[in-house]
C-alpha cells in the first residue's frame, strides 16, 4: 500500500511548485554514447538550493503550522542539503531554524544554511553524532526536532517522482541515492500510488553500506563508520521507518566505490556540462556498473544535488583522489 494517495501527492506537489519549478529530465546524447545506455537524468541539481531536499522542507514546515499549529523553532541534524531545505522552509514560514552539523562539514553548505537564516552549530564526528546532539538540544531549548525521515518530508520530495513519471513513460528502472531514505521512499511511494512496475534500485557508497547490509539481512544494521567523501550518502544507522519502505519496495540495493563516484562526477561534467556532488553522482555510477543489465532498458538516474565545495570539485576534476 502506498504511503499517500495520488491526490495527496499531487496536492503536495502543487504546493511545492509554488516555490520550486519542476526540474528537467534530460537524455544526453554524449552520456548515452559514453555509457552505451539509454539514460534519463532527473536534474534535481537544478532547484534553487541545488538539491531535491528543498521539496520536503516546504511540506514539513507547512504541516507543522497548519496541521499541528506549531510555530516555535525547529532543529535538525544534517550534512547539508536537508539543513538547507529546513532553513529555506523555516524562512518562508516565519520560524527559526537551528541546524547541527558534524565537525569538518562542507564549508559552503554551512554558509548556505546560514544565508537562509539558520543557526549552524558544529558537533561530533559524523551525522549520527550530530543527530544525537540535536535531539538533546531540542529538549533543552524547547525546539521541534525534525527527523531526517518523516512522511511529510516524503510527501514533498515525492513531487520530483511525479515529475519524472509524468515526463518519461514506461521506465524500466530508476537508480536513486540513499542517505536517510526520503529520496528512494518518495519514488517507491509515487510508483506504487500510480500502479507502475518500474524497478527502483537504491545506491550507497561501499564505505557507507549500512542500508545495503540491512537490505540483505532483512533488518536494520548499524555500522560503526560511514567512510565516503559523498556526504549525502554517509549513513551508518538507517531510519527504521524508511527501511521498511525500502525493504518492501526496492528491487535491489547496490554499492559503488568512491573512485566510481568520482568518475561519474567527471562524466556528468564532460558529457552534460552539469555539476554533481558525490551523492548526486552515485546513481549514474551504479547504472554504469550495472551496464549489462541496463542495455536496452529505459533507465533513469537521479542527480540529487550539486552542492560540493569548489576546492573539492576542482581536485576531483583534476583526478586528485586525496
Amino acid at each position: 500500500m502506498s504511503l499517500f494517495t495520488v491526490n495527496e501527492l499531487r496536492e503536495a506537489a502543487a504546493y511545492v511548485h509554488e516555490y520550486v519549478a519542476p526540474t528537467p529530465t534530460i537524455r544526453w546524447p554524449l552520456l548515452d554514447r559514453a555509457t552505451g545506455l539509454s539514460l534519463y537524468v532527473k536534474h534535481e541539481n537544478h532547484t534553487r538550493l541545488g538539491a531535491f531536499k528543498i521539496r520536503g522542507g516546504l511540506t514539513f514546515c507547512r504541516y507543522l503550522k497548519t496541521s499541528l499549529g506549531v510555530s516555535r523553532g525547529i532543529i535538525s541534524a544534517t550534512r547539508g542539503n536537508h539543513g538547507q531545505s529546513l532553513a529555506h522552509a523555516a524562512s518562508q514560514s516565519g520560524i527559526s531554524a537551528t541546524i547541527i552539523v558534524p565537525h569538518g562539514n562542507s564549508v559552503e553548505k554551512n554558509a548556505a544554511m546560514r544565508a537562509w537564516g539558520a543557526e549552524v552549530i558544529e558537533h561530533g564526528d559524523d551525522f549520527q553524532d550530530a543527530a544525537e546532539y540535536a535531539a538533546q538540544h531540542a529538549v533543552a531549548e524547547d525546539l521541534v526536532m525534525v527527523p531526517p525521515f518523516h512522511p511529510e518530508l516524503v510527501r514533498g520530495v515525492a513531487s520530483y517522482g511525479l515529475e519524472l513519471f509524468d515526463a518519461v513513460k514506461k521506465l524500466d528502472r530508476i537508480y536513486v541515492p540513499i542517505g536517510m531514505g526520503s529520496g528512494i521512499c518518495s519514488l517507491i511511494t509515487v510508483r506504487d500510488a500510480l500502479g507502475l512496475d518500474t524497478e527502483i534500485i537504491g545506491v550507497v557508497a561501499e564505505g557507507a553500506d549500512a542500508v545495503l547490509q540491512s537490505f540483505r539481512a532483512g533488518k536494520v544494521i548499524t555500522t560503526p563508520t560511514a567512510n565516503t567523501f559523498a556526504d549525502g550518502v554517509a549513513c551508518r544507522s538507517p531510519d527504521p521507518a524508511a527501511f521498511e519502505i525500502i525493504k518492501a519496495g526496492a528491487s535491489d540495493i547496490v554499492a559503488v566505490s568512491d573512485d566510481q563516484i568520482r568518475d561519474a562526477m567527471c562524466l556528468y561534467f564532460s558529457s552534460c556540462h552539469t555539476l554533481a556532488e558525490g551523492a548526486g553522482a552515485v546513481a549514474l555510477a551504479a547504472a554504469i556498473a550495472d551496464r549489462e543489465r541496463n542495455i536496452g532498458k529505459k533507465t533513469a538516474v537521479i542527480l540529487s544535488g550539486a552542492n560540493i565545495d569548489r576546492a573539492d570539485y576542482a581536485r576531483i576534476l583534476n583526478g586528485d583522489t586525496q
